[in-house]
């Protein structure tokens, strides 16, 4: 499936509404730096500098969901304590319907405490993990108010999502009555699954998305190659009586196998994995939300892959939103299928893109001879919105605006290194003199020039503030241009000349 069919799939979903029932967690971290070994055992001392928290488990599958555009309701069971009122607190602060969410006072919230170490300000690693909870299963009276809530609720959902880390609120009395609302909705189940329990504990779900350690303990089969993963998951949906099964295999991506169909495996993109937690509710979300909008497996899937290729580059549990995922589909898009535009190409990329509510940043130059500045100048740039679109000027436009030595370097070849720039999203090439009806036609929402021009005034500064667009001056690092690098590369070359004139070797 290409880039641009995910792009339109993601562009047609529907809103749905999406009933998460799970197991609740609240997620806190410990951040500090890492200076020194203990004294006293050989483990890392940490400084404390900060802490904070976020609501993790069947709560962070809800909140990705809700970051997604999803109208999320959920089911749950927290303590009667602080730890339970801040994790319905963060429920509700998303925008969640928490009003299934049980309190019981014979039970202890679900805490798990990460200390993150820094270590010489590089990238923090996970040190510690510290649980507190209570794991044995919610009672019968508890379980009935859940079957009453599930009947009411499930009847106006478009997808089920049972979020299950083990921690028993999820009994046969909870999961019965579930998957018995959405077989009379006619409404899809889909299960992550909790480690080490039995799989049969599932049937009457319609899509299992184990990993490939649950996935292997539950069959007892290998999944060291294609085959092995075949076998496994054609006795899961055998099993089971499922629609399919999605088997997420880390760096690899996610093994698709459908009832009478020829599995498929989809793989993801190479990725700096900084940190896994969250990225299986990341997953588990996106494939509900884009099934529950309108998408196939297929094409969920994909997106899922994407959402969850992004949560990894990420430390600790943070939701991927719709945007993000667009913005990062158009990157790719622009990747494969060329950064440098003309204006109508342009101007259709950026209607898309503005259609899925992305910030569009437009900056201009000549970008003649790219140096350190320059990367800064438009890392800065892109920082600002979603898409960076460069323009520049034209061969002709930089004689006019700096003598006939310059540009340097042809206005194709500056286009070329620039769209090399991650940074970068789009380039243009611009004839005016100044990039004010570029400007005109393609209605940044940021505009960003540099520092140095607070004086001169910004070409386009006024047209841009007229329809609530704002103007974001950039930085500069000091002795940078590219006047001075041309200026310095004539007095080497001129000192070049002089020896060989005197008989030197060059």
């Amino acid at each position: 499936m290409t880039v641009d069919e995910l792009i339109g799939v993601v562009e047609r979903l529907r809103v749905p509404r999406v009933l998460v029932l799970g197991d609740l967690i609240l997620d806190r971290y410990v951040w500090g730096d890492v200076e020194r070994i203990s004294p006293e055992a050989p483990i890392p001392v940490v400084r404390a500098e900060r802490s904070d928290a976020r609501i993790g488990g069947a709560g962070n599958a809800a909140t990705n969901l809700r970051a997604l555009g999803a109208e999320v309701v959920v089911w749950g069971v927290v303590g009667d304590d602080d730890d339970g009122a801040e994790a319905l607190n963060y429920l509700r602060e998303a925008g969640i319907d928490a009003a299934g969410v049980l309190r019981d006072p014979q039970r202890r919230t679900t805490v798990k405490t990460r200390v993150m170490g820094l270590a010489q300000r590089v990238h923090p690693q996970q040190l510690l993990r510290i649980d507190w909870e209570d794991t044995h299963p919610i009672d019968q009276a508890q379980c009935q108010s859940a079957a009453t809530f599930l009947a009411e609720q499930v009847p106006a959902c478009h997808a089920v999502v049972v979020s299950d880390y083990g921690k028993g609120s999820l009994p046969a009395g909870v999961l019965s009555p579930a998957f018995e609302a959405a077989r009379r909705a006619g409404v899809r189940v889909l299960i992550d699954p909790a480690r080490g329990r039995p799989l049969s504990d599932y049937r009457g779900a319609s899509i299992l998305k184990p990993n490939r350690i649950e996935a292997a303990e539950a069959t007892g089969i290998a999944l060291d190659d294609t085959q092995g993963l075949h076998r496994a998951a054609q006795r899961m949906l055998r099993d089971l009586d499922l629609e399919a099964v999605i088997i997420t295999l880390e760096k690899e991506g996610m093994f698709l196998a459908r009832r009478g169909e020829e599995p498929r495996l989809v793989p993801t993109q190479p990725r700096a994995v900084y940190d896994v937690t969250g990225a299986g509710d990341m997953v588990t979300a996106t494939l509900t939300w884009a099934l529950a909008g309108g998408a196939d497996l297929e094409q969920a899937v994909e997106l899922a892959n994407v959402t969850g290729g992004l949560e990894v580059e990420r430390v600790g549990v943070t939701p991927i939103s719709r945007r993000e995922l667009l913005t990062e589909l158009m990157r790719r898009q622009a990747a494969t299928g060329g950064k440098i535009k003309t204006l109508p190409e342009l101007l259709a990329v950026l209607e898309r893109a503005r259609r899925s509510g992305q910030r569009i940043v437009w900056t201009n130059g000549c970008f003649d001879l790219l140096h350190a500045g320059h990367i800064e100048y438009l890392r800065f740039a892109k920082r600002q919105g979603d898409v960076l679109v460069v323009g520049i000027n034209s061969d002709a436009s930089v004689r006019r605006l700096k003598g006939p030595n310059r540009p340097i370097r042809p206005d194709s070849e500056r286009a070329r290194v620039l769209s090399a720039l991650g940074a970068v999203d789009f380039v243009v090439i611009f004839e005016d003199d100044t990039p004010l009806e570029y400007i005109r036609r393609v209605r940044p929402d940021i505009l960003v020039k540099g520092e140095d021009w607070r004086d001169k005034g910004v070409v386009g500064q006024e047209l841009v503030e007229s329809y609530g667009g704002k103007v974001v001056l950039a930085p500069l690092l000091e002795g940078i241009s590219t006047t001075g690098t041309v200026e310095q590369i004539l007095k080497v070359y001129g000192q070049d000349n002089n020896r060989q004139a005197e008989g030197e070797a060059p």
